[in-house]
């Protein structure tokens, strides 16, 4: 069996939380052999790995990421195999597994005829396995429905889950130790009680910190695990030794002290910190998820005697013709071959009216089929159709977007080794210069040092100002997802703004009327000919007139490309466009021309409803701009912001709107791709830039823009790949977004500002800085105190954003 020259891997990754973990995973695949290129992309929690032999690199890479500390997603089955006659058997059927990419470990039992795999769930699939098995004689017993059950959504799912109990259970333990120790040290056996009580959340709840900071030790490297599981276990050992033995404390004239509280307040806070940062995180898989839940799962295919076939998404080839019918999704690209119907394509180009196809005419995997019926031939399957060349796209743009690294990532590998080489060199100080009770103080200085430094602060720095910043954004229609944004929108100077549905309404409405002779009875004939029309636009002429009454039109013949004809009591009437009128001889007053050419001339739809002799009236039908579009175009011009509109739909829709709002710089028939490309044409020349759009067309720059915003009347993929969403789709609350974002961003660089304030004065007299001086020494217990202080003022800090006033 041949491997594919060199194939690129996707390998999911977990805990990788920051730019410095991302740099301690790459860091280490490096040293894995026949590895040709690699790079992890920490918005997509995934490492990029380019190897010539997958089956021998997979494996070793996933075992390198969990030596550093870290995580791989996979999944790990025990599955029954079918006609194995001996052990050999056993044998070649681990090989077989074994041999297959994204396989992890692969274990035979042949007494219990049992496979135990191994595997990353998006790279090989159980089915395959079994095609693998049954190519060499043997065979998998699968549970029908069983397959494939968790996807790589649900285990993140489970994975949080898991983190949220953790919290809970820490929270709900940390409250009653840090009551007795603030109120009631004095009852019998205090130190025991929250001996018992701390021991779960430091040895139970945070037992990751542990196990994460001597995986980073054994490589020679450190993060904020750590120094929180160095400070939280000297603080415990050194409670533990108090509670123990206290006499060894009273025989030098020092009270034993216990710090049970302030080592599980650390774990507590820790935990409450991440488990706020995942919950703002953006979840990419759900929005490639919905994109690929725009394909079918089943297709209607004609065989070569004519007969319809329903067949699995994934066995349609390249030739086959597919069926169909009204409401059905296009599965793969292809042409028109029979039939014809009016096919709502917004996904791709971002326009509301549905395009009409017949023979000869291009269909595209995703879109929406109306109401009528048809065939086409399918041309690209699989990867090679738009909507899979979107979702690769999406996927690419998230990953190549490096994010702004934050501060407490930028200094945690320098920050951790000083603190840990302050609290031995005070140790080693006190012991040379300490006199008869050295090693008792420098005891207490090392432990008083390792706790006052304790990353709580930092902790929470980010997380508790994206808190109030976020709900702060909910209270004004925007929902804010991750710091990363938050960071980047005040550095905003250039703005793409979609055109249908973010400076429009996005749904296509009568915006003026002009009869010849206003009477009721014509108007009654018009809605029920427009009520029966399988047209796009007459639902915006039948929503236009919702408050009339209508009459009984029968015998309606529709005219392919220009409209429709009926017959009522006696009488032909038509609706449609010009060329049907003058096709018919029907005659047309200079009044309603002049108004029709006015409106073409704004970019406008114009539809015509005539009896077979005179044009009873004309109707104009647009995108309305929304009220609030041009000043809040101006107010995002004022803040010096370079404003751009891109649209799919034509040169003269997008001149007439971009010169109703007041925007220069504007392109029309713009692709989706076009887009993104756009976004990196403006990137290279140094500009921060933010996209705003609502459709799925704008999914692949809204996810290759620095900042990207969402209305949220558009799509849910749009929603998704956004990194904000403007509930009430009102551009005016962009500019407030941005007010926000900064205001957010200078908080928690004051959080930031201070936590490090605070170690790098609590630091050097924890160690005893002071003693030859003035003989002030730093009790612990102080120490305790001013960690949880400073924990304090920086949730403090953070809520003043609740009152921030645009």
């Amino acid at each position: 069996m041949k491997t594919e020259t060199r194939k690129q891997i996707y390998i999911p990754l977990e805990n990788v939380e920051s730019e410095h973990c991302a740099l301690i995973v790459d860091k280490g695949i490096q040293s894995v052999k026949n590895i040709t290129s690699h790079t992890v992309e920490l918005n997509n929690n995934r490492a990029v790995i380019e190897t010539d032999k997958p089956e021998e690199v997979i494996p070793n890479v996933v075992k390198t990421i969990r030596d550093l500390g870290y995580e791989v997603t996979t999944i790990k089955k025990t599955i029954p195999v079918l006609q194995m006659t001996c052990a050999s058997c056993a044998i070649s059927t681990e090989s077989i597994v074994k041999f297959l990419p994204g396989i992890v470990s692969s274990q035979v039992n042949y007494a219990t005829a049992t496979l135990t795999v191994e595997y990353i769930p998006s790279l090989v699939t159980v089915n395959q396995m079994r095609q693998a098995v049954q190519s060499i004689g043997y065979d998998l017993f699968i549970e029908e429905g069983n397959e494939n059950s968790e996807t790589l959504e649900e285990l993140h799912q489970k994975k949080y889950n898991l983190l949220k109990k953790k919290t809970i259970g820490a929270v709900f333990l940390t409250l009653p130790l840090v009551i007795i120790a603030m109120f009631f040290m004095d009852i019998p056996y205090a130190n025991y009680i929250m001996w018992v009580l701390s021991t779960p959340v430091i040895l139970g709840f945070g037992k990751d910190f542990f196990i994460n900071a001597w995986k980073q030790t054994k490589h020679g490297s450190a993060n904020m695990d750590t120094l929180v599981a160095l400070s939280t276990g000297v603080a415990y050992i050194f409670s533990v030794f108090n509670t123990l033995f206290p006499d060894y404390w009273h025989s030098k004239g020092l009270h034993a002290h216990v710090y049970f509280e302030s080592a599980a307040v650390v774990i507590a806070f820790i935990l409450l910190g991440k488990l706020l940062e995942e919950n703002a995180k953006g979840n990419t898989s759900s929005a490639i998820k919905k994109l690929i839940g725009l394909q079918p799962k089943t297709v209607n295919i004609l065989d070569t005697e004519q007969n319809q076939i329903a067949l699995p998404i994934e066995q349609v080839e390249v030739g086959m013709t597919i069926i169909v019918k009204p409401g059905d999704k296009v599965a793969v690209d292809g042409m028109v071959t029979q039939g014809s119907s009016f096919v709502d394509e917004s996904m791709l180009s971002g326009e509301p009216v549905p395009v009409r196809k017949e023979a000869n005419d291009k269909v595209f995997s995703g879109t929406i089929n109306q109401k009528g019926s048809f065939q086409f031939k399918a041309e690209k399957v699989g990867a090679d159709t738009m909507l899979s060349h979107i979702i690769k796209m999406v996927q690419e743009a998230q990953g190549s977007k490096a994010p702004v690294q934050k501060l407490v990532d930028k200094i945690a590998s320098i920050f951790v080794p000083i603190v840990i080489g302050i609290a031995v060199l005070s140790l080693i100080a006190w012991i040379i210069w300490g006199g008869e009770n050295g090693f008792t103080q420098g005891l207490l200085a090392l432990v008083t040092v390792l706790v006052i430094a304790c990353p709580c602060a930092l902790g929470l720095a980010t997380p508790t100002a994206i808190m109030v910043g976020v709900g702060k954004g909910a209270e004004e229609g925007i929902l804010i997802k991750d710091a990363e944004s938050l960071e980047l929108s005040k550095k905003i100077n250039a703005i793409i703004l979609d055109k249908t549905g973010t400076i429009t309404k996005g749904k296509p409405t009568v915006t003026d009327v002009i009869w010849a002779e206003e009477n009721d009875s014509s108007k009654q004939i018009l809605i029920a000919i427009e009520k029966q029309s399988e047209h796009p636009l007459a639902e915006a002429v039948v929503s236009f007139y919702k408050d009339e009454n209508s009459v009984n039109v029968n015998h309606i013949e529709s005219i392919t490309g220009k409209g429709v004809k009926a017959h009522y009591k006696e009488e032909y009437y038509f609706v449609g466009n010009k060329k049907l009128l003058s096709e018919n001889g029907i005659s047309i007053s200079e009044k309603l021309d002049h108004e029709a050419s006015k409106w073409l001339l704004e970019a406008k739809t114009v539809i015509w409803f005539a009896d077979a002799k005179n044009a009873l009236s004309v109707l104009a039908i647009a995108d309305e701009i929304k009220e609030t579009s041009i000043e809040a175009i101006q107010e995002l011009q004022k803040m010096n912001i370079e404003v751009y509109m891109l649209t799919g739909d034509n040169a003269n829709a997008a001149k007439a709107v971009a010169e109703k709002v007041g925007i220069t710089n504007f392109k029309g028939e713009v692709l989706p791709k076009d887009k993104a490309d756009f976004v990196k044409e403006l990137q290279a020349k140094g500009k921060i830039v933010a996209m705003v759009g609502d459709g799925i067309n704008d999914s692949t720059a809204l996810a290759q823009a620095n900042v990207s915003i969402a209305m949220g009347k558009g799509s849910d993929i749009a929603i998704d790949v956004a990194k904000m969403t403007i509930i009430s789709s009102d551009l005016s609350k962009i500019p407030l977004a941005i007010k926000i974002s900064a205001k957010t961003v200078n908080t928690i660089k004051q959080n930031l500002f201070w936590a490090f304030i605070y170690n790098i004065i609590g630091i050097p007299l924890a160690a005893g800085i002071l003693y030859p001086i003035n003989g002030f020494l730093l009790n612990p217990m102080i120490a305790g105190a001013a960690m949880a202080l400073s924990s304090v003022s920086v949730v403090a800090n953070s809520l003043r954003l609740k009152y921030f006033n645009n």
